[in-house]
């Protein structure tokens, strides 16, 4: 991982423009453009209160505020793995032309996932000055949650960068990954619905833990419990050190497979 952060540091240009770019081609032929970024978890939010509250009847307290924080957690972590996955391959003319760190287009989309974060969280403010919903002071934890985060985004988008450009299949079998993670993971319902077996494990899942924690420190004032910090930060380490060892194996060979 020295090897990854000794390379942003040389190429931080290289990398803020990579960002950037993700930024625009997402949203190119746009007519919201960047707006998207807000509008999405506004919509998203909007349908999962109305089935939630009225047709299930979920009962949690300040539910919008419970459901958006969720929402926009999951979001950082599935715009980042989503933008890496043709983060190489939507660069194969740069790749054959110039030499650049093959880590950098991943990391970017990271970057860019991360912009998109803080325009989310800007959102969930405006939410709670509309709802009058007054933040406990163990808010402030979410940065290191989400710096936490970062470094899971990171570890599963390394492989994915290089393994879609083997393996198209790849593209495919993450999206069914992600849209199965988002019902898994307690985004709208709580972890302790959940029952005890499945709990079991799911508890190693770090998008679960990553989730219920950043609910926690924004709406009830209560610090992470030790198990779950534990199991959060280690299973994101092992992730990153499984995600930079397969990088390492197939980024060799990256420009002849393009």
């Amino acid at each position: 991982m020295k090897h990854i952060i000794d390379e942003m540091w040389k190429v931080r240009r290289i990398l803020f423009n990579f960002a950037i770019t993700d930024l625009k081609i997402k949203y190119r032929n746009s007519i919201l453009g960047v707006l998207w970024s807000i509008i999405e978890p506004i919509l998203l939010l909007g349908v999962l209160f109305f089935v939630f509250s009225t047709m299930f009847k979920i009962e949690i307290p300040n539910f919008p505020i419970y459901l958006l924080t969720g929402i926009i957690t999951w979001n950082f972590f599935k715009n980042g793995t989503s933008l890496a996955l043709n983060s190489l391959s939507n660069r194969a003319p740069l790749l054959t032309q110039i030499y650049f760190p093959r880590s950098i287009p991943a990391i970017s989309s990271t970057i860019t996932s991360s912009i998109l974060l803080i325009a989310e969280l800007a959102v969930l403010g405006i939410f709670m000055v509309i709802l009058g919903f007054i933040p406990p002071n163990t808010i402030f934890l979410l940065i290191p949650i989400y710096l936490l985060g970062f470094l899971l985004v990171l570890g599963v988008s390394l492989p994915l960068s290089v393994l879609n450009v083997k393996y198209k299949d790849v593209e495919f079998i993450w999206g069914v990954v992600l849209s199965a993670g988002f019902f898994l993971t307690p985004i709208f319902y709580r972890f302790d619905m959940l029952p005890e077996y499945v709990q079991s494990i799911l508890q190693f899942s770090p998008m679960v833990q990553l989730v219920t924690m950043a609910q926690h420190v924004a709406l009830h004032g209560t610090l992470p419990s030790t198990n779950s910090i534990l199991y959060a930060f280690g299973t994101t380490l092992m992730i990153v050190l499984i995600g930079y060892l397969i990088f390492r194996k197939f980024q060799v060979r990256i420009v002849e497979e393009m």
